[in-house]
């Protein structure tokens, strides 16, 4: 009989990557069966006025034609039973919770990397069994006490192990090994692999380079010349190879942002300008919650034809106040985008972040003054939000009935992107929820 041991590297790691299947539509089949269970859902922003994107739908939905991304009015057309659910993001984190705990119980190597995915490294969880047998048994917890599907990869690093929970959905285990590799991926197109993009893989088609087996043997001073570092970086991983480690801390944030779906055309500069404050208002709120100030601060403007521009700028001395991000948002809109042109989509990401305590503020003889003013008011102002609401203090700017309003609901906005659901509840302390 074969040892579990036998089924470990001697050398190297193993890598499980889950993936929560069409999660949000997912979770509420799971929560009310009777009403949506094999049903084609959609959760979209503005359900009332039939506006607004599909942001995920249901496996029955998708068969239908039902895609990610496609405007509620297209998807209605497609399905006209097609049922619309407004987002929970509460009860979307309140199962995000629940799923990483159960990872949790099978190895502390886990990393979040979205409110519905994770990578664990199981090397070191020999007394679980073999690789598949746990696998296998989060999988069958997963589905029996949360009522989700989700698919797992199974891979010696993190690359494969991603590659892998995308080959069989929903609720498919698939091991890949490096031997692996050249039979399953070699010969399809270079944008099949996970982190090569459209523009990535048009470039490598300008060169010729049109199938993972050609980029995996491609000459090195070629890739080099024309994509730099990351040249080394895409043969390798046309390769299957990954050196990258699943890091378990709960990292401080690299970027928090917000962007907000408009349900119609937006050409005008003052109704654009308050969108911009009330997402401002909400990165400051997120930013000062985790002690850190920003230097950056970028701007997203998609137009009605899904053409997307990013610009930032960064300021001369970091900060946390809202006004300064909603000054630098509205001054790099007014610059980049010509005025009347539509918007339907807008967003504030905030990046260079650093911690409070570890920052020097150089100020200015009245910012000097001015400084500790700032700091109580948005200590006086968030802690009346925290104990009353995000609604309890509002300029009349913010005053709206677009999405941006909404962002304070905390149950039906957010990202999933968003980990802060994770940083203020480990994955080994019980929430209560």
């Amino acid at each position: 009989m074969v040892s579990v041991e036998h089924h470990y590297p001697k050398q190297g790691r193993v890598i499980l990557h889950i993936d929560m299947n069409a999660f949000y539509c997912s979770v509420h089949e799971a929560v009310e069966p009777d009403l949506y269970k094999g049903k084609p859902l959609a959760v979209a922003g503005s359900v009332e006025l039939r506006k607004g994107i599909v942001v995920t739908s249901s496996y029955a939905a998708r068969k239908l034609g039902i895609k990610t991304g496609m405007q509620v009015r297209q998807a209605l057309k497609i399905c006209p039973d097609l049922i619309l659910i407004k987002p929970d993001f509460d009860l979307y984190r309140n199962f995000s919770r629940r799923f990483m705990q159960i990872v949790y119980g099978y190895s502390p190597m886990v990393e979040s990397m979205s409110i519905d995915e994770c990578f664990v490294d199981i090397t070191g969880s020999k007394q679980f069994g073999t690789p598949l047998d746990i696998a296998n048994s989060i999988q069958g917890r997963i589905l029996q006490e949360l009522k989700l599907p989700c698919s797992i990869g199974v891979a010696p690093n993190k690359l494969l192990a991603k590659m892998g929970s995308d080959m069989k959905k929903p609720n498919g285990i698939t091991v890949l090994r490096l031997r692996d590799v050249p039979t399953v991926f070699w010969d399809k197109p270079c944008q099949y692999l996970y982190g090569i993009g459209r523009k990535t893989a048009e470039k490598l088609t300008k060169l010729g380079i049109l199938t993972l087996g050609q980029l995996a043997i491609a000459d090195d001073a070629l890739l080099s010349k024309h994509f730099g570092v990351m040249g080394a970086h895409l043969k390798r991983s046309a390769n299957g190879i990954d050196p990258s480690v699943v890091n378990p801390e709960q990292e401080q944030s690299k970027s928090i942002g917000h962007t907000t779906t408009l349900p119609r055309d937006y050409t005008d500069r003052t109704e654009i300008h308050r969108v911009l404050l009330n997402l401002a208002d909400q990165v400051a709120r997120r930013l000062r919650k985790q002690g850190l100030m920003t230097s950056t601060i970028q701007i997203t403007i998609r137009d009605p034809d899904m053409r997307t521009i990013t610009r930032s700028l960064t300021l001369p001395t970091p900060t946390e106040h809202m006004d300064d991000i909603y000054r630098t948002s509205c001054q790099l809109y007014d610059h980049q985008w010509e005025d009347g042109n539509p918007v339907r989509l807008l967003g504030i990401t905030l990046q260079n972040l650093i911690a409070k305590e570890e920052s020097y503020v150089q100020l200015d003889l009245f910012d000097y003054e001015k400084q500790p003013r700032r700091e109580n008011l948005n200590r006086v102002m968030d802690g009346l939000r925290d104990k009353f609401g995000e609604g309890v203090i509002l300029t009349a700017g913010m005053m709206s009935d677009d999405p941006s309003s909404l962002i304070r609901n905390h149950k039906v906005r957010g990202t999933s992107l968003q980990m802060d659901h994770l940083r203020n509840n480990p994955l080994h302390t019980d929430s209560g929820e």
